[in-house]
């Protein structure tokens, strides 16, 4: 192994983060599920290359905590200092004799970014992970980089709630605990269902059991809606004086709109024409590019689910004053005397409940503290022609 990787200083600076063996951040769980989500990968990882092991500080899709160095693509991330892009492991002449190439989780394809601190150490890589072959193209590895930048701000952020937490900051030890909390619903809860996930995945994967496959795959989808709602009804449900988190790191407002795209194809993949997305110039604001993107598509569900699936949805992202996220649809609109109410935690309008419509009346009051937590506003005017949604950020100059 390089000898960058056991160099002393990296190791003490890594170290200090103090995140190895402790719960996983929800934040950095929330990025690599977004990365996931974004790269179409069933695997992603924020890494941290110790002396003999790589410690995930934020997966999803990955059952172990931590792996010998001997099998970590991460690894040698941290001599390069620059993205590591594997096509195919089998066809690769270090990892092809992987354990984790040969046997489960059958890694393929490989990216990864290095996640480097502000005093340039290299603590490890951000990565996303396919069992199937792939190619990425060179906006992606642009977009993974961006990732990885976020996860080494978040870091340094935790860093130094911890460090005013041990001082007896008040606001600290109340992200802390709130933390805290969703490390332990991770564990209690979205641990062992995505255990259960990956069990149905190999089951679903067995010939022998083809017959069953119909009562395996409803059990498998309802588990991802379950960790879904979990996790939406904390974000819409913490208290009124938890700090939000700042924004934390500069991200192109068009990559921020194209993640919010991607995790809602599910639905759009049921209207007859695709979501016009109209970009902008490359528009830097300070964001964490989990949560802002997370804003931005639950007012897109909320123009998908209330339009009509013949009837054309616009995205559009412009610069200006202030920078500038619209989505215009042309649903059944939102009647003058609901408009005032369509923020406040749990409301259904009328349409929603008489037409049983998903969801649990949390999408956009998520959406609008999100964004306030980042300097920005959420806005809504509608008519019996549609709906428009502004979101609105202070721009990088």
């Amino acid at each position: 192994m390089s000898d960058e990787v056991h160099d002393e200083a990296r190791l003490a600076a890594l170290r200090s983060y103090r995140v190895l063996d402790e719960p996983r951040a929800a934040v950095l769980d929330d990025l690599t599920r977004l990365a996931a989500t974004m790269f179409d990968t069933p695997m992603a990882a924020v890494s941290l290359v110790d002396r003999d092991r790589q410690w995930f500080a934020g997966s999803i899709g990955l059952a172990d905590a931590q792996t010998p160095l001997d099998v970590s693509f991460c690894a040698q991330v941290v001599p390069a200092r620059r993205p590591l892009i594997v096509p195919d492991a089998t066809a690769h002449p270090l990892f092809s004799s992987y354990r984790n190439v040969i046997e489960a989780p059958n890694i393929r394809f490989y990216a990864g970014a290095p996640v480097i601190d502000e005093d340039g150490h290299v603590l490890g890589a951000m990565c996303v992970i396919d069992d199937v072959p792939r190619e990425v193209s060179d906006r992606q590895v642009d977009a993974l980089s961006t990732f990885a930048g976020q996860a080494a701000t978040h870091l340094s952020a935790i860093r130094n709630r911890m460090r005013l937490a041990d001082l007896g900051d008040h606001l600290a030890r109340a992200a802390q605990r709130e933390d805290d909390l969703v490390a332990t619903i991770t564990h209690e809860l979205r641990t062992p269902v995505t255990s259960i996930q990956g069990y149905l995945e190999l089951l679903s994967e067995n010939e022998e059991l083809t017959a069953y496959r119909r009562l395996i795959e409803p059990i498998h989808r309802n588990g991802q809606r379950l960790v879904a709602m979990v996790d939406h009804i904390l974000s819409g449900t913490r208290p009124h004086d938890a700090p939000l988190p700042a924004p934390v790191g500069p991200v192109d407002l068009n990559t921020v709109v194209a993640a919010a795209v991607t995790a809602c194809r599910a639905l759009t993949a049921l209207r007859a024409a695709p979501i016009d997305v109209q970009p902008g110039p490359e528009i830097i604001v300070r964001a964490d590019l989990a949560r802002l993107a997370h804003a931005i598509e639950q007012v897109l569900r909320n123009a998908l689910l209330f339009t009509p699936a013949d009837r054309p949805i616009t995205v559009r992202v412009s610069a200006g004053p202030r920078a500038t996220v619209e989505v215009t649809d042309q649903g059944v609109g939102i009647p003058e005397d609901e408009l005032a109410y369509v923020f406040d935690r749990f409301f259904r309008g009328r349409h929603a409940r008489d037409q049983a419509i998903p969801g649990v009346g949390l999408g956009l009051t998520i959406a609008r503290a999100s964004i306030a937590a980042h300097l920005g506003d959420l806005t809504l005017t509608s008519g019996p022609a549609g709906t428009t949604a502004r979101v609105t950020l202070p721009a990088v100059a």
